[in-house]
């Protein structure tokens, strides 16, 4: 069958949480590592993280606006442990993303480029330096938010990394394991895929596309 099946020949996927295992276990390392109660972490992630707010430190940060020395700054000085010690800022993002690990989506994405659709990383970065080593073979394009001045889930992004591959929109796939990220990508006319897990993501993929994957 054709890769272009329903008019899509493009497939762009996020980085944490959908070529990695989800970003939850790493987070759960993270906060045993530190010495963190991991229901307060989120808490203070979840509000750095505020969508109401364009100017929250956490979207700066994935612009490329705030350094990751400012912002492990403020992270460590939000954060706190039970024995109230304090969290050391610097190398606090490295630790932060110690525990990812690549999960089985690499070769799904590999095999759908072997298989004539075009791939794109579009990734929201928090300043981590990403290991690039394979990416040669895995995508025509990259879109990391941080070197672009731009964060899922705003519209010119999805655009930029169409744009990059060639394409419009419509003719593009979107895997992200974030919702809000989702819609952003449907709202500009991509068809957008919820990945909550490998199997039922490969499923979809290859019924979009007509191509095995698995």
């Amino acid at each position: 069958m054709s890769p272009e099946r329903y008019g899509l020949r493009c497939l762009i996927v996020d980085y944490g949480g959908v070529l990695t295992d989800p970003v939850a276990e790493a987070f759960r390392v993270w906060a045993d590592a530190d010495r963190l109660e991991l229901r307060e972490l989120k808490r203070v992630l979840a509000e750095l993280l505020d969508e109401g707010s364009t100017a929250s430190p956490l979207h700066r940060l994935e612009r490329g606006e705030l350094s990751t020395a400012e912002f492990e700054q403020r992270l460590a000085a939000a954060l706190s442990r039970p024995d109230g010690t304090q969290v050391e800022a610097v190398g606090l993002l490295d630790r932060a993303f110690a525990g990812m690990r690549l999960s089985s989506m690499v070769d799904v994405v590999r095999r759908a480029r072997e298989g004539g659709v075009r791939t794109a990383l579009l990734s929201n970065s928090w300043g981590m330096a990403y290991d690039r080593s394979d990416w040669d073979r895995l995508f025509d394009a990259l879109v990391i938010s941080g070197e672009v001045g731009l964060r899922k889930p705003e519209p010119e992004i999805y655009r930029l990394a169409a744009e990059r591959l060639g394409a419009r929109p419509e003719e593009c796939v979107f895997v992200d394991d974030l919702a809000v990220n989702v819609r952003g990508a449907a709202a500009v006319g991509m068809v957008g895929v919820h990945h909550t897990a490998v199997e039922s993501t490969v499923e979809e993929l290859e019924t979009l596309f007509g191509v095995t994957l698995a």
